[in-house]
Order: structure tokens, then sequence, then C-alpha cells
């Protein structure tokens, strides 16, 4: 959650959040330290990030509980008490951060100042209703209010820190689980930037598309198929009525009749994917398996006449026009795959978060391996005592009990793991690897 947290503090708000082991950088804008300090700043009872983790991590709450009841809940009140006092706290914090944040937004935009730190999607929102040659441009279009510029960071942040968060929890755990994906993304990554080679150096611009179509980009689609961080996407007909066709039936939709797209559904649905393997049985086959190699099987279809004449005439909203997965890997027929919605209104920052997975996989995987951790069968001297086939059937209970784990992943906002449960894991040095390097695993 704090590899997310960090890059969505650096493109939606051009602010430094450091880790725990590091020091703020001496370049960086004194305006801006506060934020990224590991320190409440005078004024706080938080750090940013710490309040804005806890708002995300409360969100129910604070959506459900007026503030001016949660504000008069005192901590003693047990652990439920301890938590919504919390969730209060770190609203309260929070929003002073944002207020703050904006106030010096409008004054450096007032006062001539250049943007030093990241893309700042923020910054660009302020500077479209205070900068007078952006309102010049824009003369006649309806400005968004304060208030609205924070709405729409919030989620911006929620959009862009928790979904793609928890597909990198959901792919590192599923990786965990299959030790020969593993070190097919392993070689990947080595052949696309060498296995000594510096992350600081890499040049992901040049490379996106070589990691989108590898095994690396692979794993990350068949997560977001499986495990997808929203299960079911609120979408209403337009102003006029419409007409589905579904195997040579026509259903009438009323106009703004609300429609919701079960993702989680469509993604498991044997009409629209192909099975790995073909000896599985029942409704699903092996659609409820995770297996990244589905995604080098062949495409069933060519987009159809209608299909293409259908997106010319969507409307654009400025996001990401490109396709949601690699050319070169399995195409789903469209509407079948939506992880990131379809249409006009899909997810504007879909590519931005492609690019961050497929980012974060290839950096922990160069060095590290991820394995389940045994300690619930065997301590390390026990483990290192054993043989081939000894580790084997104790990483085989390991195997079997995060699979059940993951199956009691349930939606709250999005889909992830809740009421304390978990899937222990380690991660080891590449060759020192103690289940997942082992060829006699797989």
């Amino acid at each position: 959650m704090r590899w997310a947290l960090n890059i969505i503090g650096y493109v939606g708000f051009g602010l430094k959040l450091i880790w725990p082991h590091e020091q703020m950088p001496s370049d960086v804008d004194p305006k801006l330290a506060k934020y990224g300090s590991l320190q409440p700043p005078q004024g706080y009872s938080m750090t940013f990030a710490d309040s804005l983790a806890t708002v995300l991590e409360r969100i129910v709450v604070l959506l459900l509980i007026p503030s001016a009841v949660l504000k008069r809940i005192p901590s003693r009140w047990g652990s439920w008490g301890s938590k919504l006092h919390e969730a209060w706290e770190a609203k309260v914090n929070y929003t002073k951060y944002m207020n703050a944040f904006l106030k010096e937004k409008v004054e450096d935009i007032r006062a001539g100042v250049q943007e030093r730190e990241g893309m700042n999607i923020m910054g660009q929102l302020v500077r479209s209703k205070y900068d007078p040659s952006s309102s010049e441009k824009n003369d006649g279009a309806k400005k968004l209010e304060d208030s609205e510029i924070m709405g729409n960071a919030f989620i911006m942040t929620l959009a862009g820190h928790e979904t793609t968060a928890n597909v990198i929890h959901f792919t590192l755990l599923e990786l965990a689980i299959h030790p020969e994906a593993q070190r097919r993304v392993q070689q990947d990554i080595d052949a696309i930037f060498g296995r000594d080679s510096d992350p600081e150096t890499w040049d992901y611009e040049k490379s996106i598309n070589a990691l989108l179509a590898s095994y690396i980009g692979a794993v990350i689609n068949e997560t977001l198929r499986l495990i997808p961080p929203v299960v079911v996407t609120p979408k209403r007909v337009a102003d006029t009525d419409q007409w589905l066709q579904d195997e040579g039936q026509k259903h009438q939709m009323p106009a703004m009749m609300p429609v919701m797209p079960v993702i989680s559904a469509v993604q498991r649905n044997k009409r629209y994917w192909p099975a790995l393997d073909k000896t599985k049985k029942g409704d699903a086959g092996d659609l409820d398996e995770w297996l990244p190699g589905r995604w080098y099987l062949p495409s069933q279809g060519q987009q159809s006449t209608d299909e293409k004449e259908a997106e010319k005439q969507e409307e654009n909203y400025g996001g990401y026009q490109g396709l949601d997965t690699s050319p070169t890997l399995f195409r789903p027929v469209r509407g079948s795959f939506i992880p990131f919605s379809d249409g006009a209104r899909s997810c504007l920052g879909r590519r931005i978060a492609m690019v961050e997975m497929v980012a974060a996989i290839a950096v922990l995987f160069q060095k590290y391996s991820v394995e389940l951790a045994v300690d619930e069968w065997a301590d390390d001297q026990e483990v290192q005592k054993m043989g081939v086939e000894e580790r084997r059937k104790v990483y085989a209970k390991a195997q079997e009990k995060a699979n059940g784990t993951l199956q009691q992943a349930t939606s709250v906002l999005t889909l992830k793991l809740t009421g304390g449960r978990h899937v222990p894991v380690r991660f080891m040095r590449r060759g020192k690897e103690r289940f997942v390097g082992d060829e006699g695993l797989c």
C-alpha cells in the first residue's frame, strides 16, 4: 500500500513521500517538505501519509457516521472506539493538509511560480481556475469550485492508490503460490533489463511495450481478470432508449435505467474466455484459476465493423485511448475484460495504473523472489534440514491455505482481504530461495 501511496502522491500532488529509512532530499521545495515528513509538523497530530492512509482505510466509517458523532466518541471505548476516533482524527488532519495545499498552490500560481515536482494533477486543476492564461483559453467554460477541486483530488487518490495497491498485493500472492510463473516473470525481466542493471537507469518509456507484452503483463492481466479491484461498476442508459441484442434476441433498455455490469462474472464467462487446461470440467472450466499462460492463447476473433464504428463515435474525455492489453497477447472480446470499465467514461488513469503495476513487479522481482511463509508447519531450522520432497509437501500445505484465504476476499469499495485475513510471505534474494527457486516444486 505504501508503494502505491508514494506513487500517487508524486503523480497526483507532486509530493515526495519518503520511506521510513529515508531522509527528505535537500532540493525538495520547503513548502512541500512538510507533506512528506515522517513526523507530524506543528499544528498536526498525524503525518500527511498516515492521515491519507487512515482516511482510505476507514472510508466506509467516514461515509456512514457524521463527523459530529465521530468527534464525540472517546478513544477509550475499546478497540472500536479507538478506530472510530482515529478515523475522525485522520479526516481532520487530511482536510487541514489539503486546505493548506490548495492555498499554497493558489499563492504559487498568482506569484508565477513554476511547478517543480511530479506530474501534479491537482496542481493542474488549481491552475485551470486560478491561472489567468488558462482562464483565457477556457473562457466561458464552467470553472471548478475549490470544494470540487478537493473532491476530485480525493477521488483520484482513492482510485489511483487502493486499486493498484490491491492488484499488486494479489499478484504477489499468486506469484508466491505459483513458483513456475514467478520464474517466467524473472526470465523476462532479465531479458528486458538485465539481472544486474540499476532500476534507476531503466527507460520505462522505451521498455513499457516490452513489459506489457511479456509474462509480467500476462500476470497483471490475469490478476485483473480473476481478482479485479472493483467487482461491479455502476452505469446507466443514456437519455434515450437503447436496445441490447443477445443470441438473436433484442432487449429494450429504457432511458436512464441503472445498469450494473458485474466485472467479476463477465471476466469468467466461458463464452468469451478460452480454457488453458482443456481437461477441466464444470461450468467455469479453468476460468476460476489464475493461469497467466491464458494470455498467450490465440484471440478468438477480430473486432467487428460495428464495434470499430462505435469506438469512433464515442466521446473523448481526454483519457488514454489505446488498448488495455498488449496487442501481442490474447485480445478479449470487447466488453469481456473491463477492470477499468469501458467506453468514453472508462478509467482515465488506466495507462498510469498499468505502467505502475508492471514497473513495481519488474523492480521487485529483478533482485528478489517471494515465497509463502511456512512457519505454521516448520521453522527455519526444520526447513533447512528438509530434502526436496519434504519441502514440496510443506509448501503444498501453504499453497492450499493461501488459495483458501484468497477465496475469502470481499468487496469494501474495492476487493481485498478484510477482517485480519492475510497470507504471510517472505521476500528472498534471488539465488537464496528455499522453495520457489527449486525446480522440484513445480
